[in-house]
């Protein structure tokens, strides 16, 4: 089958469970404050509807544009534009009639729900399949750094101990914290066995953007080789296994070192130090091609990052949940401001962008864990000051209780109609990133 119709079909899965909680999260609280809801609709029902029951005063249906949902509650200025009814004196099922409290209760409903459940299945994956780890001491080498990190202190082979005083589960995650977070210092151990503090710069994540360094940290692989057939490293006797560690006296610390080394230097004759079977040093006398190359390739096989998998009871499950849920907001808002600029503006995705965070082989715990950032994505953008999103509602409602003072239906119809435009723009613009990258890469 397909990975695109792998992850299509997990995309809609996926929407379709998140927009129905979603929905009832303004549902259940409408109804328990008895406020009619009209309709309760998966997807929208442009001109038609592929499915729809009334039921207790509330039609229920799925929509044929896969754009979302709705429920639309009587005496309200939605997405539906329905305002005949506002011309009617208020009834006292309506929302309008309501106490301001309870429809900031309702209007809120949605993005808790979205945070509630980003929150429960974070912890149900901890929970049924624990948590894999990869700390400093399981990374010997230590990491391979950019210029970028280089040039605030940081050394190729440097162990990453911790982070603001946290020691990472994941020591990859250095790079996520550096470019979201406001780290301020970070204690490593450098390869000759000193440790040190090192002061980050506030403006280090703007850097990272700016340059496109995102990834300013990699493990760091040592230089083990496979040898090619007759090649002058055959032909000096290395082999498959050996791992470089010196050429003409210079120190390799990793693959891409030797690669950039001789390539740069193109030497006439190499004095090659290896190391065979983890412990035997042997010096081998290389005479490289005319592009500097020996005839090596990285032994991917042998060199293997091994994670440690840690199971988790239910109380740690928890706790590792919600940290996990309050961190993955916090990320996305902290890169949010990145939106605004030229370049962050080129990035923005669509539905192809979203679904390629599911995995292109069905996965219930890849899955599972893309459906839960969705879900905290979802509330964020839900709760956005905009005209048309539940935030715009509820910035209305808050203005209403500080002031005493509703904002007058014409007002609410403009406002809604223009943040019902501004969300298409960025759905056309979204949309046509997705299309752009796919033609031109």
């Amino acid at each position: 089958m397909s990975p695109i119709f792998i992850k299509g079909i997990q995309l809609l899965l996926s929407l379709s469970l998140l927009v129905v909680l979603h929905e009832l999260g303004h549902f259940i609280p409408a109804k328990l404050f008895k406020t009619r809801v009209e309709k309760f609709y998966l997807f929208f029902d442009v001109k038609f509807a592929l499915f729809k029951k009334k039921i207790g005063g509330t039609e229920y249906g799925i929509g044929w544009l896969p754009l979302g949902g709705y429920v639309k509650i009587s005496g309200m200025i939605d997405e539906s534009m329905d305002t005949e009814q506002m011309k009617l004196p208020p009834e006292p099922w309506e929302f309008r009639s309501k106490p301001a409290w309870q429809r900031l209760i309702i209007m809120l409903g949605g993005v808790i729900v979205n945070l509630i459940l980003g929150f429960f299945i974070y912890m149900m994956i901890y929970f049924v399949w624990g948590k894999e780890t990869l700390t400093s001491d399981s990374v010997p080498n230590g990491m391979q750094v950019s210029a970028l990190a280089e040039s605030i202190g940081f050394e190729d082979g440097d162990k990453i101990l911790e982070v603001d005083g946290q020691s990472l589960d994941v020591v990859q995650d250095i790079n996520r914290f550096l470019f979201m977070r406001s780290v301020e210092e970070v204690l490593v151990q450098h390869p000759n066995g000193l440790k040190e503090i090192i002061s980050i710069p506030e403006d280090f994540g703007s850097q990272m953007f700016k340059s496109g360094d995102i990834q300013p940290f990699t493990i760091l692989l040592p230089a083990k080789i496979v040898v090619v057939p007759n090649s002058p490293a055959e032909v000096s006797g290395m082999k498959n296994g050996d791992v470089i560690i010196k050429t003409n006296g210079v120190e390799i610390n990793s693959w891409s070192f030797l690669l950039a080394h001789l390539t740069e230097q193109k030497y006439d004759t190499i004095q090659i130090e290896l190391k065979r079977n983890n412990n035997q040093i042997i010096t081998q006398t290389v005479l490289p091609r005319e592009d500097g190359t020996i005839g090596v390739g990285f032994d991917n096989e042998s060199i293997q990052v091994e994670f440690t998998h840690v199971d988790l009871d239910l109380s740690q499950s928890i706790s590792e949940g919600f940290k996990y849920t309050y961190w993955t907001l916090h990320d996305y808002a902290a890169q949010f401001k990145y939106v605004f600029t030229k370049k962050g503006v080129s990035q923005v995705g669509g539905f192809a962008a979203i679904g390629n965070l599911f995995p292109a082989e069905w996965n219930w715990r890849g899955f599972w864990s893309s459906t839960a950032l969705i879900s905290i994505i979802l509330a964020f953008m839900n709760i956005l000051p905009i005209p048309a999103l539940d935030g715009g509602h509820v910035m209305f409602l808050i203005y209403e209780i500080i002031s005493g003072r509703k904002p007058n239906d014409r007002f609410m119809e403009y406002a809604q109609m223009f943040g019902f435009l501004l969300l298409l723009a960025v759905l056309i613009l979204a949309n046509g990133n997705d299309i752009y990258r796919a033609v031109f890469g």
